[in-house]
């Protein structure tokens, strides 16, 4: 009887531990992802929210950064002000930005594996995985933006001026990271 119920006690606390880790990454993109700046010459503003999220998927992992990731999509489509710029609304997924924010999902998750699959989080494998989680919002962002303004012009608009960017903020976050990993 008392395996039983300290088992059932471990396995409890371990639900909630992981349910609060899920919500304390969901309520810190939150928090940092409004914080952007538009750009006058792309639909897609400059933000944190993309690296957050893999930043998140490296801390916690695929399943429980994926998660977090998901629950806040769910704040942002219920109307939560927690998008780039402020922005909020089921229809915003939908729109010309949504596939960026369905691709954190996938880059979280991606992030989170490929460090997961990792003896030793070196800066380098850090590197790596962040590159590749970036690289598929990209993707996702881009498909998604084409349906609005063409292939071409998705990537002009919707990745090329974030590459520069992008790389030096994965780099800060491998540095970040290597600290805590």
């Amino acid at each position: 009887m008392v395996a039983t119920s300290t088992a059932l006690t471990f396995q409890s606390s371990s639900w909630i531990k992981n349910l609060l880790l899920i919500l304390m990454g969901s309520l810190l993109i939150a928090l940092l992802a409004p914080l952007s700046i538009r750009l006058p010459f792309t639909p897609v503003p400059f933000a944190l929210g993309a690296h957050l999220c893999l930043g998140v998927g490296a801390l916690l992992g695929p399943r429980r950064g994926s998660l977090a990731v998901l629950f806040y999509l769910f704040q942002g489509a219920i109307g939560l002000p927690v998008f780039a710029c402020g922005d909020s609304g089921f229809l915003h997924l939908l729109g010309p930005r949504g596939g960026y924010l369905l691709g954190y999902v996938v880059g979280t998750y991606a992030t989170g594996f490929i460090l997961e699959q990792t003896k030793e989080a070196t800066a380098s494998k850090i590197l790596l995985a962040l590159a590749a989680g970036n690289a598929l919002i990209f993707f996702f962002g881009a498909c998604q933006l084409s349906l609005f303004i063409g292939l071409p012009s998705a990537l002009l608009l919707g990745v090329a001026p974030f590459l520069v960017t992008d790389l030096l903020k994965i780099v800060l976050l491998t540095k970040g990271l290597k600290r805590s990993l």
